[in-house]
């Protein structure tokens, strides 16, 4: 009889500084998209978290990923180490052709490796060109957003 009169000190231990207070608002189909939108970019797991974030003016990060950006970006980066390789290989084939070839040969040859490099020196003009359109048109306009 008297383990019935006892409290079952089982369950949970109570939280320091719970929340009681409960609050509800309501929000228009065009406000509730903007919301869930904010709360889907902020990342956090929880919606009652990412409003008192919100409120009490919590520093709240936003990280957009631009797939397209980062995608460009990367083949920016593989010509960039293409023109190295190829400034590397060009240095290379000229020592080779003074080696190996008369001066006249190697002239030939050099003029013909001329002609391949302005041709490259053209296309490095056309993708700074399509870059900075590409700043201009895609990446502006992710910033005003």
């Amino acid at each position: 009889m008297m383990d019935l009169n006892k409290k079952s000190k089982g369950g949970r231990k109570p939280k320091l500084n719970p929340s009681k207070n409960r609050h509800v608002f309501r929000l228009t189909d065009e406000e509730n998209i903007k919301f869930l939108n904010l709360y889907e970019a902020s990342g956090m797991s929880n919606k009652a978290k990412f409003i008192t974030t919100i409120l009490f003016q919590k520093e709240l990060k936003i990280v957009k990923v631009d797939i397209s950006t980062i995608d460009y970006h990367t083949q920016l980066t593989k010509f960039f180490y293409q023109f190295q390789s190829i400034g590397n290989n060009y240095n290379q084939i000229v020592k080779i052709l003074y080696r190996n070839f008369s001066e006249k040969k190697a002239s030939f040859y050099l003029f013909k490796l001329e002609n391949h490099t302005r041709e490259l020196a053209l296309i490095c003009k056309q993708i700074i060109e399509l870059t900075k359109e590409f700043e201009q048109n895609h990446i502006q306009k992710n910033y005003e957003k």
